[in-house]
């Protein structure tokens, strides 16, 4: 197999370059110490970043901490904990020296919120900084993703509190996203090191196409984020920050092997060059599945979770230039995926479903900084997508369905930021080009954006911070848009601090919504993109190939679809009872205007639906999320939340109460008895669980071993309508209540650099034909080895 050899290849490549980058100096260098306070207290908790090597790590509970492996010579410190100044300084470090370093930090008058403080000390690939969004920020760091043992990042989403990974079932069980407080994946923007990642299906941007082993960390942002990110952060934003290069030559590679033949390997090199000035890292993966079938009594063979296999390569490289102030740079990753997805039901109907995808994405930067207050970011980055699906009758041959879709985008930013004591300023404009190509249905399609942004981090006084932000995006076709947020952190107790911000959001109707016109033969529809539906319908129409036009309904579509908005507001507290505990409570309404949504306009030859695309007036998700962290007796550590949620359509409850046709219908399709409904008939949306619960505990046993266990709680929701009312209410169908319990030991090796780890998902052997994308439990064998030269 060619993606096989390419690997070995890659592999091999990756091996001599580790091997030729040998160095004469030897590693015997480290830097140890202590951090108190002002009490000459130990700090637990402390970052500790080293530059150049960009090395970091925390203190323990008694305030100790070591970095071993290093070169002799002079490095920088950068010392950082929540609620203390940030203490930065040089030192000289001497071979086989093992002097204990002391240090002590003062107390700070700025508020900071605790998630960000690991970020704040490391090296962004952007200078925008989710600490200047006033919606809430979730931070999951590199060792929260080792134990987890996770190999894709829906893997890794979905144990996060306020987060849900759904399949859309009429998408063709492809089409796979990620929900963050009840909005569905086309409204949550996903980045790539701040880029924007292009490729969705039905509008949702399969996770599982990014391997977790090169990701540093992942930035969570709840809420309408268009003013950091534009406009499909309409309702939140995942941005996805990969690593590095450091400058101590080594190499790591890493293999897991399980159930269902799940294979994942990945090899890593990284190294500086030119006497330190430089840094390159270079990535590989290797993925593949066979897949699996959760719908065995309907769906005879085949599986209803893609088999695939992933081949990626990724690659960073940094150079300073005349001095340690200014650097250019380069970052590129290829991404291969195929998939042939066998369906049979019974004897007499199987389909193949084919794909192929290709994600290429290149960027170039120059980072300057001017001097101690100023600094700037210049970023070219171009993305292309090509998605090739093919489903087939197996028994004749006939071509079912294609789907040939290209997608590029050309996007040119400059960023400037300032930082002061108290004040942190972040600016920047610029453009993007996208064209898209669905060979099969229209011709190539091009739209241009502009945008002009400015955000400020702002400490009044000793207990409060304003972090505020305006953003100006111009589109083509639907004009302009200013998105202001706006978040206020007040410190009441030095362990109480309050927070509430509000923010807007909005998204322009895509490519898809307005085009594409698109055949699912497993579940016998048509989607048909709004601004093509009279003349694909009256060329359908001339074919024989429907039964039924719904005119009134053709008639409210004539116009083009407007563009999304959203306001989105949270309140809410963190509290630290305890040194080791903390407790965080969010308060969240977001309301949504003119969401595009999906309407059947006609009926085809045998039953077949018809649909097309509206806009909704009026939808809300409001809520609750609770975070839990504490540790006990130093070795274990237990957090849990938990989210409370409604989504609603306040359309349908208009309707309800009005008695709209066909609203004015509640009907038990078991007895066939019917009643007039009220609007507290009304469930909700389809896919949200008014229940999330996670809870998880690790525990650092003896012997070098960790031990994490998690347990996934969802609470039922809506499926699917089946009493035909075009609303959700108790007689239609509901995915039931589940747990998913997975757990994950690691043990750690004190005179070899080796890490041996393996994970049980879904231990509770959880299946349900309704949830298409959960697999059955599964067990899975790694190893990682890192050399450091």
């Amino acid at each position: 197999m060619k993606t096989t050899h390419y690997l070995c290849l890659l592999f091999s490549f990756l091996f001599l370059i580790g091997k030729s980058n040998s160095v004469l100096a030897q590693q015997n260098a480290q830097f140890q110490g202590l951090i108190v306070d002002e009490l000459q207290r130990p700090l637990a908790d402390v970052s500790i970043l080293i530059e150049p090597d960009r090395s970091t790590t925390k203190t323990d509970n008694r305030g100790n901490f070591i970095v071993k492996k290093l070169y002799a010579g002079t490095y920088t410190y950068t010392l950082s904990a929540i609620g203390y100044e940030t203490l930065t300084g040089s030192i000289e470090l001497i071979a086989k020296d093992k002097q204990l370093h002391r240090f002590q930090l003062h107390k700070s008058n700025q508020v900071l919120d605790e998630a960000l403080v690991t970020q704040e000390i490391q090296n962004r690939p952007t200078l925008i900084d989710p600490k200047n969004s006033a919606m809430p920020v979730t931070i999951i760091d590199r060792k929260a993703i080792e134990l987890m043992g996770s190999r894709r990042l829906d893997e890794v989403l979905k144990e996060q509190t306020g987060i849900a990974i759904v399949n859309n079932t009429a998408g063709g069980n492809r089409s796979v996203g990620v929900q963050l407080q009840g909005f569905s994946s086309e409204y949550v923007m996903i980045l790539i090191d701040g880029q924007p990642m292009l490729g969705r299906s039905s509008g949702n941007f399969d996770l599982s196409r990014i391997s977790v082993t090169n990701i540093e960390r992942i930035e969570i942002i709840k809420g309408a984020s268009s003013c950091l990110y534009g406009s499909d952060a309409l309702g939140g934003a995942i941005n996805i920050i990969t690593r590095l290069g450091k400058v101590t030559p080594q190499m790591h590679a890493n293999i897991n092997y399980g159930s269902f033949n799940v294979l994942d390997a990945t090899l890593e090199g990284e190294t500086s060059f030119n006497k330190n000035r430089g840094t390159a890292l270079l990535s590989t993966n290797y993925y593949r599945t066979d897949g699996f079938n959760t719908n065995k009594k309907f769906q005879s063979s085949g599986t209803t979770v893609p088999p695939y296999q992933t081949f990626s390569i990724q690659g960073k490289v940094r150079h300073q230039l005349k001095d340690n102030q200014h650097f250019i740079g380069a970052s590129g990753r290829y991404n291969y995926r195929q998939s042939d997805m066998h369906r049979g039901y019974g004897q007499d109907f199987s389909t193949l479903d084919q794909q192929k995808e290709t994600d290429i994405n290149a960027s170039l930067f120059y980072d300057s900084r001017w001097n101690e207050r100023w600094k700037s970011l210049s970023t070219y980055y171009v993305s292309h997508y090509q998605s090739d699906n093919k489903v087939t009758a197996q028994q004749n041959n006939a071509n079912l369905a294609s789907d040939n879709f290209t997608q590029m985008v050309h996007r040119l930013e400059q960023q400037f930021a300032y930082q002061s004591e108290g004040l942190n300023v972040t600016m920047g404009l610029g453009g993007a080009i996208e064209a898209m190509d669905l060979a099969e249905n229209f011709d190539s399609k091009n739209q241009k954006n502009f945008f002009l942004y400015t955000q400020a981090n702002k400490t009044i006084g000793e207990k409060t911070t304003v972090v505020a932000g305006l953003r100006y995006d111009q589109t083509d076709n639907y004009g302009g848009r200013l998105n202001p947020s706006l978040g206020v952190t007040y410190q009441l107790l030095p362990q109480l601090a309050l927070k509430t911000g509000i923010g807007t959001g909005f998204k322009a109707p895509d490519f898809k919504t307005r085009y594409q016109v698109f055949y699912n033969p497993a579940a016998n529809y048509y989607v048909i993109g709004n601004e093509v539906l009279n003349s694909t319908l009256d060329e359908m129409d001339a074919a024989g190939q429907i039964s039924e036009r719904r005119n009134y309904i053709i008639n409210q579509l004539d116009g083009n679809l407007k563009a999304e908005h959203n306001t989105s507001i949270n309140a809410g507290l963190t509290w630290k009872p305890l040194t080791n505990t903390t407790v965080e409570v969010n308060v969240f309404r977001h309301q949504l205007k003119n969401q595009i949504n999906s309407i059947q306009v006609a009926t085809g030859m045998q039953n077949m639906a018809i649909y097309s695309y509206q806009n909704l007036p009026k939808s809300v998700n409001k809520g609750f999320d609770i975070s839990f962290s504490t540790r006990v007796l130093e070795k274990i550590t237990i957090n849990a939340g938990y989210q409370y949620l409604i989504a609603k359509d306040m359309s349908v409850v208009d309707s309800i109460k009005q008695g709209n046709w066909p609203f004015n219908t509640l009907r038990d399709p078991k007895t066939g008895e019917t009643f007039t409904p009220t609007s507290k008939d009304y469930w909700g949306l389809e896919n949200r669980s008014r229940h999330q619960f996670n809870i998880g505990a690790i525990y650092q046993a003896p012997w070098n071993l960790t031990i994490n266990a998690r347990a996934n709680y969802r609470g039922k929701y809506a499926f699917s309508d089946a009493n035909g009312n075009h609303f959700i209410d108790r007689f239609d169908t509901f995915v039931n209540q589940h747990i998913l319990y997975n757990a994950t030991i690691e043990k750690k090796f004190d005179k070899l650099p080796l890490t041996v780890r393996v994970t049980g998902e879904n231990l509770g052997n959880y299946i349900n034909y309704l949830i298409p994308g959960q697999i059955g439990r599964s067990l899975s064998f790694g190893l990682s080895y890192r050399l450091i030269k």
